[in-house]
C-alpha cells in the first residue's frame, strides 16, 4: 500500500492506494486557529502527520502495511520532471524554505519522516519547480530577470499522460498545449514529454481568480514607487488579491457568472477577458510548437465551467482539437508516479 500526502494552505489531502486502486481518499481542513500557533510553516509537519496517522488507524490501516510514502513536492531548485527520492538535502531546503515558503513544502518532510521510521522508500513527483524550459524561453528582455519555470506541473503532466494514453500513444510521442485553470493559470507547451516553456503562474500570462498575471511594466513600477503600498502589500495585491478578485470581489467563477447574469456589465467583461487572455496564451504556445499541436488540453477546477471552456474553445479551435479533463488528479498522479518507480518502469531521480 502507498500513502499519498498532498498538503495545502488550509487542508491536507491524503489517500492510500493498493496498486492503482484507491482504498480511500480524505481531506482534513485546518482552521486558522489550528495552524495559527505555528511560527514557521515547517513546524506544522508533526501536527499534520499525526492527523493522517490517526485517520489511517480509524480506517483500520496499520502503518506497517505501507510499502512507500509519496508526497507533493514543494518549492525546490529547478528540476527535470519525474519521480525523486526524498533525501536529506531536499528536506533541508524545504525546512529552510530556501526557494520560497509554501504549504506543499511540508509534503516531503512528512513523507520522509514516516517512511524512514518504517524502512520504506519515500518520493515526490513532478514538483512545481519542474524546469524543462529551452534556453531561448529563459530570455526575458532584461538580463537581470531570467524567466523561471514554476507551474502546476504535477496535474498537467498527469493529465497529459492520461490523454496520450487515451489516444493510444506515449506521452513522449505527442505535442500538447496543457492549460491548468485553477487559482493560478498555467499554460504549457509539452513537446515529446517535456514542458519546454511555461508562463510562471505567479507573475506572467493570463490573470486568474486571484493573481494578476502579466502586467504593464512601467505602470507597475510607478505603482510600486507611489508610496501607497509597502512591499508586503504589493506582494499580496499581486499574488492573492489581484485578478478577478480585484475587479469583482470574488474568486469564485460561479459567483462571477451570477453577477454577469444579473446584468453586471463589469462581470461580463472580466469573465470575457479571462477566457480571452487564456486563449491568447494558448496561441503563443502554439507558436512555440511551430503549429505542430496534437491536442489542447484544459484541466483544473475552472474547466468545470462550460461557459469558460466554450469561450476559450471558440478562439483556439483552429489550432488543434480540444480535450477537457476538469478538476485535478494530483493524488492519483503522485501514487502512479511512485508506482512507475516501484514497478521498474521508471528510475527514481536523485535531488
Amino acid at each position: 500500500m502507498i500513502l499519498v500526502i498532498n498538503p495545502g494552505a488550509t487542508s491536507t489531502k491524503f489517500a492510500v492506494y493498493d496498486g492503482e486502486t484507491v482504498c480511500f481518499k480524505q481531506t482534513v481542513e485546518h482552521s486558522a486557529a489550528d495552524i495559527g500557533c505555528f511560527v514557521h510553516l515547517a513546524d506544522q509537519h508533526q501536527y499534520r502527520l499525526d492527523l493522517i496517522l490517526g485517520e489511517l488507524k480509524l480506517k483500520g490501516i496499520e502503518r506497517t502495511e505501507l510499502t512507500a510514502v509519496v508526497a507533493r513536492g514543494g518549492l525546490l531548485k529547478p528540476l527535470a520532471g519525474g519521480t525523486y527520492r526524498i533525501n536529506d538535502e531536499m528536506v533541508a531546503d524545504l525546512e529552510e524554505a530556501k526557494y520560497g515558503e509554501h504549504a506543499s513544502n511540508l509534503g516531503a518532510i512528512m513523507a520522509k519522516e514516516l517512511a524512514d521510521s518504517l524502512g520504506v522508500p519515500s518520493y515526490i513527483v513532478d514538483p512545481v519547480s519542474v524546469d524543462e524550459m529551452e534556453a531561448v524561453a529563459r530570455i526575458s528582455g532584461l538580463p537581470e530577470l531570467a524567466r523561471v519555470s514554476l507551474s502546476h506541473a504535477l496535474n498537467m503532466k498527469a493529465v497529459a499522460r492520461k490523454v496520450a494514453k487515451e489516444m493510444g500513444k506515449a506521452y513522449e510521442s505527442v505535442n500538447f498545449i496543457v492549460v491548468h485553470l485553477g487559482t493560478g493559470v498555467s499554460v504549457t507547451p509539452h513537446r515529446r514529454g517535456r514542458m519546454i516553456d511555461v508562463n510562471n503562474a505567479k507573475e506572467e500570462g493570463p490573470f486568474s481568480p486571484d493573481r494578476c498575471g502579466g502586467l504593464p511594466a512601467t505602470h507597475l513600477m510607478k505603482l510600486c514607487y507611489s508610496g501607497q503600498y509597502t512591499f508586503a502589500e504589493m506582494k499580496e495585491k499581486l499574488g492573492s488579491k489581484g485578478g478577478m478578485f480585484a475587479y469583482l470581489g470574488t474568486t469564485d467563477v460561479r459567483e462571477a457568472f451570477a453577477l454577469a447574469d444579473a446584468g453586471d456589465e463589469k462581470a461580463k467583461l472580466v469573465l470575457e477577458a479571462l477566457s480571452y487572455q487564456v486563449a491568447k496564451e494558448i496561441g503563443a504556445m502554439a507558436a512555440v510548437l511551430e503549429g505542430d499541436v496534437d491536442r489542447i488540453v484544459l484541466t483544473g477546477g475552472i474547466a468545470y465551467s462550460e461557459r469558460i471552456v466554450d469561450a476559450i474553445t471558440r478562439r483556439v479551435k483552429f489550432i488543434a482539437p480540444l480535450v477537457v479533463v476538469p478538476g485535478e488528479e494530483e493524488l492519483e498522479a503522485l501514487a502512479f508516479g511512485a508506482l512507475r518507480v516501484l514497478r521498474g518502469e521508471e528510475s527514481a531521480r536523485e535531488y
